[in-house]
């Protein structure tokens, strides 16, 4: 039986997680659950689940979640707390599903205590993926992915050498503004941009997705996840999201992962790895969805994506920073403080004003992400 430790447990990956453990209870069991911004909902996946620790993001939450009544296990808060969830000794498996950076150390710490990580926290290898790929290394774990886009290039790499592989395209829904011209982009408002046709996502993940910065963040993930040069990776909008993603070889054939959108399937995958077992997904019937279709993104109408792009070919500090930018322009416009399109431009004004270094340690990281903040806060 695999033990869990869940960081981020009342997130959309989260609640997703706890319902593919609940589908399969002799296969999981829950050690470890670390909320985000809802310690009523982690009072009921606690008496649920049983974990031996919680976590909640502050002493006001803790005092919140204990008012609810008694529970019997240890509550801690605060990233320490995080931390100390996601290296908990009876876990062997983390999945590090805190939205931004702030999973950065979290995911490190269970790193560091040589426990494997199902990985939906994409900021963790922006932000920081030479030094994150480093410690996989060197403490000898797994490190799983969650997204569907890199669930599905791990699956399609499985059985196959590396070296042949000649890139990877990543699929892309083009989110909620797939039809709009950039004119009409300049009008979008906060809900427009939540309304996304095909996924149910948080809200900070809905927008970077009607962004694209999305896609570029998963394009910086999978240069470090799979070890290939950015210039090896595509983009491609895919409508229907059947096909999470595809990796061509030098031979021309082309591998695919195909599945109905519902993050449960590449949950279940990531957990269970390398066994199947049942998601809760609906069975895909490719007869009744009748056709898939594909076009490139526009570079115009999605700069966020090039720009992305761009800090991945950079490299080092870049890519941190343009994360960091992006979380605070994001919840401004989620604030309704700026334009939809005022996103790419504050992240564009911060990459420009920074000095890119090359990353050296989590103070590195740590310090250009603050950087990085103060700036864009004072973008708008």
């Amino acid at each position: 039986m695999k033990k869990l430790s869940i960081l981020g447990s009342t997130g959309s990956i989260g609640v997703s997680t706890l319902d593919v453990v609940a589908r399969n209870p002799e296969k999981f069991s829950v050690i470890g659950l670390a909320e985000g911004h809802d310690p009523v909902k982690l009072f009921e996946q606690v008496k649920k689940f049983r974990p031996k620790i919680v976590s909640l993001r502050d002493e006001d939450a803790v005092k919140k979640f204990k008012s609810l009544g008694s529970v019997d296990c240890k509550i801690v808060c605060g990233i320490e707390g995080a931390c100390e969830v996601a290296s908990y000794s009876d876990a062997n498996l983390v999945v590090s599903a805190m939205v931004g950076s702030v999973g950065l150390k979290p995911t490190l710490a269970a790193i560091d205590a040589g426990k494997n990580v199902a990985l939906a926290n994409k900021e963790t290898l922006v932000a920081a993926g030479p030094l994150v790929m480093k410690r996989v290394k060197e403490k000898g774990v797994k490190l799983i992915p969650i997204d569907s886009e890199h669930s599905a290039v791990f699956q399609s790499l499985i059985g196959h050498n590396h070296s042949e592989v000649r890139k990877l395209i990543l699929t892309a829904s083009g989110g909620p503004f797939r039809e709009w011209t950039k004119d009409r982009l300049a009008t979008a408002t906060v809900e427009d941009a939540l309304n996304h046709p095909n996924w149910s996502m948080g809200a900070k993940i809905t927008i970077d997705s009607a962004s694209m910065m999305n896609k570029g963040l998963e394009v910086i993930e999978a240069r470090w996840l799979f070890d290939i040069p950015v210039d090896k990776i595509d983009v491609v909008i895919h409508p229907q999201s059947v096909i999470h993603s595809m990796v061509e070889y030098i031979d021309g054939a082309v591998m695919a992962q195909m599945a109905v959108p519902d993050m449960r399937g590449p949950i279940a995958y990531a957990l269970a790895y390398p066994e199947r077992v049942e998601s809760g997904s609906e069975f895909l019937d490719l007869a009744k969805i009748g056709k898939l279709t594909f076009f490139k993104p526009d570079p115009q109408k999605f700069e966020c994506l090039q720009l992305a792009i761009e800090a991945a070919k950079q490299g080092g500090s870049l890519p941190c920073v343009m994360n960091a930018a992006n979380e605070v322009a994001v919840a401004a416009f989620l604030n309704k403080k700026i334009k939809f399109l005022d996103i790419p431009r504050i992240v564009s004004k911060v990459m420009s004003n920074h000095k890119r270094i090359d990353l050296s340690s989590l103070e590195d990281v740590l310090a250009a992400d603050k950087w990085a903040r103060a700036e864009a806060s004072g973008s708008y």
